[in-house]
């Protein structure tokens, strides 16, 4: 077989091999668009993915069949989302700044010690974080949140941001010093346009992050109105064995529509983002 064509071959068969794996790791969204359009009792009961009977009364039920209606909870998850979008970008930036280019007393301590709580598992700060949040009466707010993230509180977003402001040529910074600017304009006018695929790689990955987020806002968002979406899906499902699979699976479709929107918007950014982060 000439060279040519043992390598078109090989390519194909490696193509082939990816189309199925993704179509493996793809088969749990599938079924669960498939069951989201099925009459209930017929979820289980035909686990293919071709509905044989469609329907959109889990919509309709699942929207209207808490409390609130899912729009508000799908409001919640987007103010908390935007917010810490917002203050991971603001205050991230300005901390990976502060590393990457400014001089400080103990400065490679303290990145030393902002790189080891990368290594910190979440799990062990929340009982002093709810403790402190309690004593603040703030359980059943935003405030334990987003707050956090305005602390820039979120290491692996600085250190992501300070690799890529390293790879900016201190050129730029001197040009903008001989021009009278200060520290301030430097970082708003120089580092912030230039750190844009940086900025996207946050932006969507706190994005998903806070969206998909379940375990924090169960543990301080407990009343009915202050829930999220991905916390009220868990309103449909029943420990006693009369859970609505239908109703929760058309809302979980619903909520991995912004997720989806975000990521391919961003998708451009996000993958120039990590190309050139790291790179020296």
């Amino acid at each position: 077989m000439p060279l040519l064509y043992r390598r078109r071959f090989s390519r194909g068969a490696k193509h082939l091999m990816l189309i199925g794996f993704g179509l493996v790791m793809l088969y749990p969204l599938l079924w669960m668009v498939s069951a989201a359009f099925k009459p209930e009792e017929l979820i289980f009961r035909e686990p293919g993915l071709w509905p044989s009977e469609v329907t959109l009364e889990n919509f309709t039920e699942g929207w209207y069949s808490l409390k609130n209606s899912f729009g508000h909870y799908l409001w919640n998850s987007a103010v908390i989302t935007a917010l810490s979008v917002i203050a991971n970008l603001v205050a991230c930036s300005m901390a990976a700044y502060a590393f990457a280019r400014l001089d400080f007393p103990f400065k490679k301590l303290w990145f030393a010690l902002m790189l080891g709580s990368i290594m910190l598992p979440h799990h062990v700060t929340v009982v002093p974080q709810y403790i402190v949040f309690a004593k603040l009466e703030w359980i059943n707010t935003i405030w334990p949140l987003i707050l956090p993230k305005f602390l820039a509180t979120d290491a692996f977003f600085i250190f992501l941001m300070v690799q890529f402001i390293r790879t900016l040529p201190r050129e730029l910074d001197e040009a903008a010093a001989i021009d009278g600017a200060g520290y301030w304009r430097t970082y708003f006018r120089v580092i912030i346009p230039l750190c844009m695929p940086a900025l996207a790689t946050t932006g969507i990955f706190t994005f998903i992050w806070t969206w998909n987020d379940f375990f924090s806002q169960n543990l301080y968002l407990t009343k009915s109105d202050t829930l999220t979406a991905s916390v009220a899906l868990r309103q449909f499902l029943d420990g006693s064995g009369e859970s609505s699979w239908g109703p929760m699976f058309a809302m979980s479709l619903i909520s991995l529509a912004p997720i989806f929107g975000f990521f391919l918007a961003g998708q451009k950014y996000l993958i120039r983002g990590m190309a050139t982060t790291g790179l020296k």
